[in-house]
């Protein structure tokens, strides 16, 4: 019991240094020399960033860091898009993704191979699908969501 409450307070002390810690942001020096180099055009205004802001581009530049040559032309283009996008555009794009996070761990992981396959067809059977979806009707394309969401019993 004593050995429980020991850790327990260990525990709690843990996660208040790392609230402290999260509280402080990311010191310049204390990013790595990579981030740095990546980061260096932000650094007259690094230590005027919010702490939680500084964690995540340095969390950001670690990903970035960590990406293949591909990954990042990829990362690039849908940065883009973004950047082009309306602000309703990016609302709606945010309650999508927060939708997706909401679904089951099967379901996303259903999705995210029903993408992938989509992405891996030859252009022209991606255009003439799109085509045909185009094609229906607002009922039919309710019902082809609704069934791709819950795949009939059985299944």
């Amino acid at each position: 019991m004593k050995m429980n409450r020991i850790v327990a307070v260990g525990v709690a002390w843990l996660a208040l240094l790392a609230g402290v810690a999260s509280a402080q942001g990311v010191a310049w020096d204390d990013l790595s020399e990579a981030q740095r180099r990546l980061l260096a055009p932000h650094e007259a205004g690094w230590a005027d960033l919010d702490p939680q802001r500084q964690q995540q581009i340095a969390r950001g530049a670690e990903r970035w860091l960590d990406m293949s040559r591909r990954d990042r032309a990829q990362a690039q283009d849908r940065f883009e898009i973004w950047r082009g996008m309306s602000d309703d555009e990016r609302a709606a794009a945010r309650a999508r993704y927060q939708e997706f996070r909401r679904l089951p761990p099967a379901e996303r992981d259903r999705l995210i191979d029903v993408y992938r396959r989509y992405q891996m067809m030859p252009p022209e059977r991606r255009m003439e699908l799109r085509q045909r979806f185009q094609e229906l009707s607002p009922e039919q394309r309710q019902m082809l969501r609704e069934r791709r969401v819950r795949p009939p019993p059985g299944r």
